[in-house]
């Protein structure tokens, strides 16, 4: 807070586990109400004293290249560290905090490319915008994609001139206060970021309804983003919400079954299945169903699940035993509604893995698309295989959901791709590759998925606001 590190002001903390053996891994500051005011406060100090706003877009944008360079150089830590923290492979670790490095890298080239316009009006009169900082933003982060997801909205706040406040999950917070850290070393001015790490329904809630703040950027479940709009509109805060998703990997008979293979395997137990843009339903076309199930079978059963960081591990744990719970509920919700497991379902328990959160790669075929484990986000390593007979019937269940955020699609025919990519009701398509995003594509959902995009240029305009002027040269 303020560019220095500081204990609660009630001396109170909370503990961070290793998901992989459930072992304490690190006590944090558990942020008061009183913490919440001076992370603001600070943040106010550094809006109102023009450190940041008014500086030469160029020079923000140089000291944002370096927070870029100084992750790249302490990339080997901040993976272990996201690793221990949140269970996720290191391969996976390794490349989000590449992928973060890359997006601190795009924002900061956009510092000094944020302009208005001029507007032609009748009459002698010159009437231009002025693109200005929002002021305070709030960044609430999940615990799945932590630095990543963090820096997403992070970045292109401060490359617009704002200031922020993060508050990251209870649960994965520890390379979000590595990157303050990180940025302080960077030459990044006092009170610009700051971190509140604390419980969401304490330290989250009190600063999504807090009174000093501009906006709001929440990424989570549909319904904490409910409550996080509630506590928002008491002061007509803006928000941007990425909340769920229950996106469809759809296989066309003509695919390339060989990299759809991969596609849906990557897009289902990458992160043991815990992202919203995971490919959790899988539609195949009736005619080739049977030969890609036994592949899927197949390269799902080779799948080494183990702790994320020993380097032969594919899948780590779940973050939690919550979250254990609730994934397995669901597989057994599946097997009572009649879907087919054809492999996986159970919890890990050999060996060493038995204290930690592990959850066999599980997929259901013979799935009906009303049945809960294919309308319900599940958030786990688990895949409902559904069939379908053509084109128009694959469109009509890809839509059948409350979600809108991802979808795959997977064919030779580029006409069918297209003409697919048109109608499916998803912010985001990928096309015979899945999933795929990058700092300079806009992401975001549809429908219950949430509101306003991250990422790319939108992402950066969503951080300021327009001034029209007018001005009479009479």
């Amino acid at each position: 807070m303020n560019g220095s590190w500081r204990e609660s002001s009630s001396g109170s903390t909370f503990t961070t586990y290793d998901p992989a053996t459930n072992e304490p891994l690190a006590e944090v500051a558990q942020s008061e109400p009183e913490d919440v005011d001076l992370a603001v406060e600070a943040a106010r100090g550094a809006l109102e004293h023009k450190k940041w706003r008014e500086l030469d877009p160029a020079k923000r944008g140089r000291i944002l290249f370096r927070i870029a360079s100084l992750i790249r150089e302490r990339s080997d830590d901040l993976a272990r560290l996201e690793s221990l923290d949140n269970g996720k492979p290191l391969r996976e670790a390794k490349g989000d905090v590449g992928y973060t490095a890359r997006t601190w890298e795009y924002f900061a080239g956009l510092a000094d490319k944020i302009e208005g316009k001029t507007v032609p009006v009748p009459g002698l009169r010159f009437d231009y915008t002025r693109v200005e900082p929002l002021g305070i933003t709030v960044h609430i982060v999940p615990w799945n994609y932590p630095l990543v997801l963090g820096s997403r909205g992070i970045a292109p706040a401060l490359a617009a001139g704002n200031t922020a406040v993060v508050k990251p999950s209870s649960l994965a917070p520890l390379t979000n206060l590595k990157l303050a850290e990180i940025a302080h070393d960077a030459g990044l001015p006092k009170g610009v970021l700051n971190v509140v790490p604390g419980r969401g329904s304490e330290t989250g809630s009190y600063l999504a309804g807090h009174k000093g703040i501009d906006s709001i950027t929440f990424t989570g479940s549909v319904e904490t983003g409910r409550e996080v709009m509630k506590l928002a509109a008491q002061h007509i805060t803006p928000v941007t919400l990425e909340l769920g998703g229950k996106c469809p990997n759809i296989v066309l008979e003509d695919a390339d079954r060989a990299r759809a293979l991969r596609g849906v395997l990557r897009g289902i137990f990458t992160n043991a299945g815990q992202m919203c843009w995971a490919g959790s339903r899988l539609l195949v076309q009736e005619s080739v169903k049977d030969k890609l199930l036994r592949a899927l079978k197949k390269g799902t059963d080779s799948i080494i699940v183990g702790p994320g960081t020993s380097e032969k591990s594919h899948m780590g744990p779940l973050v939690s035993e919550q979250q254990v719970d609730s994934v397995m509920g669901y597989i057994k919700i599946g097997q009572d509604e009649g879907a087919e497991l054809l492999t996986g379902g159970e919890r890990v328990k050999d060996g060493g893995l038995a204290q930690g959160n592990f959850v066999q790669p599980t997929i259901f075929s013979e799935v009906d698309p009303g049945m809960t484990i294919a309308t319900e986000e599940i958030f786990g390593p688990v895949l409902s295989a559904i069939t379908f007979e053509d084109m128009e019937d694959a469109l009509e269940i890809a839509n059948r959901t409350e979600f809108g955020l991802c979808a795959g699609v997977w064919t030779r025919d580029i006409s069918r791709a297209h003409r697919l990519a048109a109608e499916l009701e998803s912010g985001v398509v990928s096309i015979n590759e899945y999933p795929i995003t990058f700092p300079q594509t806009p992401f975001g959902g549809f429908k219950q998925s949430g509101i306003g995009r991250e990422q790319g240029l939108e992402a950066v305009y969503s951080y300021c606001r327009v001034k029209n002027v007018n001005v009479n040269l009479l």
